[in-house]
This record gives C-alpha cells, sequence and structure tokens, in this order.
C-alpha cells in the first residue's frame, strides 16, 4: 500500500480498472435495480421518488455515453 494520501495516488496502482464494457454492465444492472426501487414506490414518497428519477436519467446517460464513445472507436 502506498504511504501517500489517497488524493494523491493514482488509480493505475491499484490495477482495479474497469472496461468501459465491465462500466456499461454495471450501469446497467444500476439501472434495472432503480427502475424496480421507483417502482416500488407509493405516492407518498415524492421526495424520494424525484431523486430515484434524477439517478436514473444521469445513470442511463453515463451509460449512452460509454456506448457512443465505443461505437466512436
Amino acid at each position: 500500500m502506498s504511504r501517500r494520501p489517497e488524493s494523491e495516488r493514482s488509480d493505475w496502482t491499484d490495477l482495479d480498472l474497469l472496461t468501459r464494457e465491465e462500466a456499461h454492465g454495471r450501469l446497467v444492472a444500476e439501472i434495472a435495480e432503480t427502475d424496480v426501487r421507483l417502482g416500488e414506490l407509493g405516492e407518498s414518497d415524492g421526495a424520494e421518488r424525484e431523486l430515484l428519477e434524477s439517478r436514473l436519467r444521469a445513470l442511463r446517460e453515463a451509460a449512452e455515453d460509454l456506448i457512443d464513445h465505443a461505437r466512436k472507436n
């Protein structure tokens, strides 16, 4: 383990980097879980629903960005 502070350590030293395909797969799984959680909310859960919908939009955008990047290369 490096003695440098976390903020100064390189991701490369951890050797736990994801490929774009792995990252996309994790995003797809998280999207599915978030969809399920949204479906379980009741009418009184408006604030949580808004947060989950915002998260879902961000997850879908990130997944789409990974696909778009792969198509360009």
